[in-house]
């Protein structure tokens, strides 16, 4: 996917603090700075990665992504933004300094959620499950090693757990395929419940993924 060279940051910062018609502001569920937000299960949009964010948007757009909860929104919000629109909140989004804000695990877990273990977590997101699961820094580095391939670190809790077991029961089939079979859906149908709430424990509370 190329980026066009010219986009309206004034127009993205717009769209993602007030909205654009029938398009709400980014802001009520993702925050201020793009953080995100584990209460809504809404995902960090800062830094993640421009053409990554385009592409998301794009595949709401088109209903090739279709996502549950608070986020089923997602689709109606893409569709009354306009491709130029789209790419300048990406645009947007890129520009903000790069901030910290780890999901709390303690309070998630008070609420009742189950929280998995970092330090379990580290092993998978380091170095895979031999000989079945690839280390998940492999692909997604510090901040994303291709285009389409997200950074995940400092991504928030609630999200990940939900995405991965959106990609494991195939009903989030939006990832990269190799040879016709998704990149993500392959990786988590290998994943066990613990797995992923430690995998999620880890990347949302760690500040780099390098070791």
């Amino acid at each position: 996917m190329r980026l066009r060279t010219f986009v309206q940051m004034s127009n993205g910062q717009t769209i993602y603090n007030e909205g654009k018609g029938d398009a709400i502001a980014c802001a009520g569920c993702h925050g201020e700075k793009a953080l995100g937000m584990d209460a809504m299960g809404a995902p960090r949009l800062a830094n993640i990665g421009q053409i990554y964010v385009i592409k998301q948007f794009t595949d709401f757009a088109a209903d090739k992504r279709i996502a549950a909860g608070t986020g089923a929104a997602m689709n109606g919000i893409a569709r009354a933004l306009n491709e130029q629109d789209r790419r300048d909140v990406a645009a947007y989004l890129d520009s903000f300094e790069y901030e910290t804000e780890p999901s709390d695990l303690k309070a998630l877990a008070t609420d009742g959620g189950k929280v998995g273990n970092p330090d379990a977590g580290k092993i998978i997101v380091t170095k895979g499950i031999k000989p079945k699961v690839p280390a998940c820094q492999d692909c997604h580095g510090f901040s994303g090693r291709a285009p389409l391939i997200p950074a995940i670190h400092q991504q928030k809790y609630v999200y990940l757990v939900n995405q991965l077991n959106s990609f494991r029961d195939g009903s989030r089939s939006n990832d990269q395929e190799v040879y016709k079979v998704g990149i993500m859906r392959g990786i988590a149908k290998k994943l066990s419940d613990e797995n992923i709430v430690d995998i999620a424990a880890y990347l949302s509370t760690v500040t780099s993924l390098t070791p």
